[in-house]
């Protein structure tokens, strides 16, 4: 029983780890969850947190950490801008067309800079692609692509759920990151905190192939999918 405060990155906070807690919440009912899904690092020295999930790997002292799973990304566009733009056919073909993607100086980890090694001048020209939207919210960059804005990077656990997205430059573009969760020493050692972990890394495991686009649903504990 008692209260977990979780920190997440916002897009895999929304769309994988929430779903997930479903079954966590039933599993145990004295347990309060309170997720946050944010933008950024959530900082466990400053107790934001009981537990943070980021996509790089922490360096603070006193902390628990453990590498929690694997995931890929691709490059996406919306059936209807297909229909106007075409398909690239090869990565120099990017200079042509209008890109989705965050908002260069805001970036809270340099884990996000997907579409930098794309666009090299020397292979897609100048003056390059035209972004035609920069956010700092992946949601809201996967909501731009999805009606039509431009191409962009996004975590395959988002856009396999979007049945009017297609992957584009299959072939060339597939970015492997990782997902790291961490506690503080003496949080690690609470009944709750600990369940919780292991909860997680259960279901990621189960989730392998999800996570890394290999199949487009995710299976929830105990069965529903």
């Amino acid at each position: 029983s008692g209260q977990i405060r979780l920190g997440v990155t916002e897009g895999f906070g929304t769309w994988v780890i929430a779903p997930l807690l479903s079954a966590f919440c039933s599993r145990h009912p004295g347990i309060t969850l309170d997720l946050l899904a944010l933008p950024r690092v959530v900082n466990l020295s400053r107790h934001e947190a009981d537990l943070a999930i980021t996509v790089e790997r922490p360096v603070s002292p006193g902390l628990v950490i453990s590498r929690l799973c694997d995931y890929r990304l691709r490059l996406y566009a919306s059936e209807g801008y297909l229909a106007r733009h075409g398909p690239p056919q090869r990565i120099a073909e990017l200079g042509n067309h209008r890109l989705v993607g965050y908002v260069d100086d805001l970036i809270f980890s340099e884990q996000l800079s997907y579409l930098e090694p794309l666009l090299d001048p020397a292979v897609v020209g100048q003056p390059g692609p035209h972004f035609a939207m920069r956010s700092t919210s992946v949601t809201t960059q996967h909501a731009a692509c999805l009606h039509g804005a431009g191409l962009a990077v996004l975590p395959c656990f988002m856009a396999s759920e979007s049945a009017t997205l297609v992957n584009v430059l299959a072939d060339e573009v597939a970015i492997d990151r990782q997902f790291w969760i961490t506690a503080r020493q003496e949080q690690r050692r609470l009944a709750r905190v600990r369940l919780l972990w292991d909860f997680l890394r259960e279901a990621l495991e189960t989730n392998r192939a999800f996570l890394m686009g290999e199949t487009r649903k995710l299976t929830l504990p105990g069965g529903d999918g």
